[in-house]
């Protein structure tokens, strides 16, 4: 996929355009994608980075970085996107201007988008001016109980399995391989250790099964830990992840770990053999789980 930051960068021909943020591709913003892709011109999705909602000074968890997002747009059949870096001057850009500097200057013709979505200054622009400004434009109405905020809710509960029926896809980490303590690897367990992106999203402290993939690695099963180790007195955040029969280098490269099932509260133990112990087990478990969706 071709993926660009201005209008200058894209071909100005006939497009079907999905316009949102769409952090987490969700189901809901599926909907809105797939109906771009099969509405006939190049698919394309105009998309925002960073979050608005961060830039306007409100907190929000990301469910997905910036790239992963690519990735998954990829998957579904996007041919070439359009980041456009979102900022307090860009939020100032009016709607009519938008429309024709960035949709009209890519030749946009038809333009898909949830029900609700709002855009340009003070959000005037909605679906109803881009229809009067000649676009061919088709709501896509909001699949009933599916928000990146209850997403939210979920993983911060560790519900990864409730989180993946509205993702339409597992529950995610990802981040690059980094230096730990090497102690998994006295214990027989050693672990990649994921340093994740600051404002990305991490569920709830638990031990998750769920398997680990990154660029040029088809991946494996994995025993997550996501947590502060208690039973070494940690009090820094930890994404730790064995991947099961492997045993190689993956320093410095980037994984994404997908959560099938929480199996546990991370806790300490009344000795190290009974770590390992436990240990073995949720190994077991991950052995057993099921990829959900």
């Amino acid at each position: 996929m071709k993926v660009a930051h201005s209008p200058a960068e894209l071909e100005q021909k006939d497009r079907a355009v999905a316009l949102g943020t769409f952090d987490g591709v969700h189901l809901g913003h599926r909907r809105v994608i797939e109906a771009a892709v099969t509405a006939g011109p190049t698919p394309t999705v105009v998309t925002f980075h960073p979050h608005p909602r961060r830039v306007l000074g409100y907190g929000v968890e990301l469910l997905t970085t910036v790239e992963r997002r690519l990735e998954l747009l990829t998957e579904l059949g996007v041919e070439e996107t359009l980041v456009l870096e979102f900022s307090l001057e860009f939020q100032r850009v009016e709607a009519e201007a938008f429309a024709e500097g960035y949709l009209g200057a890519i030749g946009a013709r038809v333009v898909v988008a949830g029900t609700d979505f709002r855009f340009g200054h003070h959000r005037e622009g909605d679906l109803d001016l881009l229809a009067r400004l000649g676009f061919d434009v088709r709501p896509v109405p909001q699949v009933e109980g599916v928000s990146s905020s209850l997403i939210r809710q979920l993983l911060h509960a560790g519900e990864v399995d409730r989180a993946a029926r509205l993702l339409g896809r597992p529950a995610e980490v990802e981040g690059v391989v980094v230096e730990g303590d090497a102690r998994g690897g006295t214990l027989g367990f050693p672990t990649a250790n994921i340093a994740a992106e600051a404002d990305l999203l991490v569920p709830a402290h638990g031990i998750y099964a769920g398997f680990a993939a990154g660029p040029g690695f088809k991946g494996h099963r994995a025993a997550v830990s996501i947590g502060v180790n208690p039973h070494y007195g940690g009090d820094e955040l930890r994404i730790e992840a064995f991947l099961l029969g492997f045993g190689g280098d993956l320093y410095g490269q980037r994984l994404v770990v997908e959560l099938w099932r929480r199996l546990r509260d991370e806790r300490a133990f009344a000795s190290e053999q009974e770590l390992v112990e436990q240990i073995a087990l949720d190994v077991e478990e991950t052995e057993r789980a099921e990829r959900p969706v």
